[in-house]
């Protein structure tokens, strides 16, 4: 069950991520009231999983799970380039991740 819940708060992080874009500085009150319980959410359920996961795992994955999400939402929402060495790059986080998961004792 922890890392069904370190997965949704890795979503989370993609949500604040991308919601920072839409906040245009905190100046758009919805976007940033979105971003900001994401945020928080994010975090609690960081720490609830936490409590039965290896730290270093657990915020390696929700960092990878918001880095690799964000980066593919960049290219799809607003035309982040998508070159080769990219994609490369992001596939080696995910290798990283299910690495992580599958040496979690």
């Amino acid at each position: 069950m922890n890392w069904f819940i370190l997965f949704v708060a890795g979503l989370l992080e993609i949500g604040w991520a991308i919601g920072l874009k839409y906040t245009e500085g905190f100046t758009r009150l919805w976007p940033t009231v979105g971003t900001v319980i994401s945020l928080i959410v994010s975090f609690a359920l960081l720490g609830i999983a936490m409590r039965s996961l290896p730290v270093g795992t657990a915020y390696a994955v929700w960092v990878g799970i918001g880095a690799v999400g964000t980066a593919i939402l960049g290219i799809l929402l607003f035309g982040d380039s998508a070159d080769l060495p990219r994609i490369l790059s992001l596939c080696l986080i995910c290798a990283g991740i299910v690495g992580l998961k599958l040496t979690h004792a």
